[in-house]
């Protein structure tokens, strides 16, 4: 049963390897199995780099099964139509075609299984790609909210220089008038005279200036300090939210990005074990001697072009010899009187039927 299950994967004429010896049908048998394990990798490979993509179990396997269905189908017709001519270079001719989708479907059946094999290399690119990402993403945003910060933080610097400096102004004023009732300054006489009272007026009513600049200043420093706290949050808000993003930066163009970052040659040597798995049919059909099954085949195929021949001539023939007897047989009834009367006469008939017709129609009109 798995014998001839094989025979119908290599895509041989069943009716005519059954009469041929064990050995060409075990052939035949090892070429359909090289098909049918070609389609399982190309079904695991399909699966695994579509299940990366739709990251859904079901759906990636019900694509890879497609995806393996046509390889096999691919493969089987690659296999069966290599027709074994014994010219060497006649069959490398008709295979070059084929061996060029072969080296095709190897590349795409070994990108995603290097992808599984090297997994773990792969993540510790991705990672470190990711925290580029995320350090580069907090910049790009820091670049929209760090002038904002910036300048509101030295607004709330100036309003408090105003403040400080209104309070040294004060303060220069407060030891002046003590000075001068103490008498260690100005009019240097001991006591609170007019002077006294002069200066004491000026610094109450700076202290009153202080006030109001400190009461509007402090409203303004608040209402700064919550735009920065705003801002900050805003900030959070935002890479917050774009870390998902920068987390899911896993998928299938990401990683084959992060294949191709690593050596070369492990990938290379993994593609050429797929390109042999792919190519082994059709170059085990190509190395293997002209056997029975390609003789009965070929003489199959040569009876059917000489029957094909033999009927298209016949045809011919009888094409010719039909049109020479319809020739005899119209050429003697021409010559007969009585059918020549009677087409008359029907003639005569249809000719007045015509003109009746004719008449009636033209006096309707009229």
């Amino acid at each position: 049963m798995l014998k001839q299950f094989f025979i119908i994967c290599s895509g041989s004429d069943t009716d005519i390897l059954e009469h041929c010896s064990k050995g060409e049908q075990n052939k035949y048998a090892g070429i359909g199995a090289t098909v049918f394990f070609t389609a399982v990798m190309a079904f695991i490979a399909a699966s695994y780099a579509l299940y990366t993509v739709f990251d859904n179990l079901v759906a990636a396997i019900g694509f890879g099964f497609v995806w393996g269905l046509l390889i096999f189908n691919l493969d089987r017709y690659i296999v069966s139509t290599i027709k074994k001519t014994g010219n060497v270079i006649d069959e490398l001719i008709q295979a070059s075609p084929r061996i060029i989708l072969a080296v095709i479907i190897a590349v795409v059946i070994a990108k995603p299984l290097e992808l599984k094999i090297f997994e773990k290399e792969i993540n510790q690119v991705l990672l470190e790609q990711k925290n580029d990402l995320t350090l580069a993403n907090k910049d790009q945003i820091a670049q929209q909210y760090t002038p904002k910060i910036e300048s509101l933080k030295s607004d709330i610097t100036a309003l408090q220089a105003e403040i400080d400096g209104k309070e040294t102004e004060v303060n220069t004023l407060y030891d002046t008038y003590i000075a001068e009732a103490e008498g260690r300054e100005g009019t240097m006489l001991l006591g609170k005279g007019p002077v006294y009272e002069e200066k004491r007026n000026k610094h109450d009513a700076l202290l009153v200036e202080l006030q109001q600049l400190k009461e509007t200043n402090k409203a303004k420093i608040i209402s700064a300090e919550a735009q920065i706290v705003q801002l900050q949050g805003n900030y959070d808000t935002q890479v917050i939210t774009s870390q998902p993003i920068i987390d899911n930066f896993d998928g299938l163009m990401a990683r084959v990005n992060a294949l191709g970052s690593l050596p070369w040659l492990p990938s290379f040597f993994i593609f050429l074990l797929f390109l042999a798995i792919e190519t082994s049919p059709i170059f085990a059909k190509l190395l293997s001697p002209r056997g029975e099954y390609d003789i009965k085949l070929q003489e199959n195929e040569s009876d059917l072009k000489t029957w094909a021949q033999q009927s298209s001539h016949q045809r011919s023939v009888l094409l010719n010899a039909d049109n020479i007897i319809n020739d005899r047989v119209y050429g003697d009834i021409s010559t007969e009187e009585e059918l020549y009367a009677y087409k008359k006469k029907m003639a005569g008939e249809l000719l007045k039927k015509q003109q009746e017709s004719f008449y009636k129609k033209q006096t309707r009109i009229l």
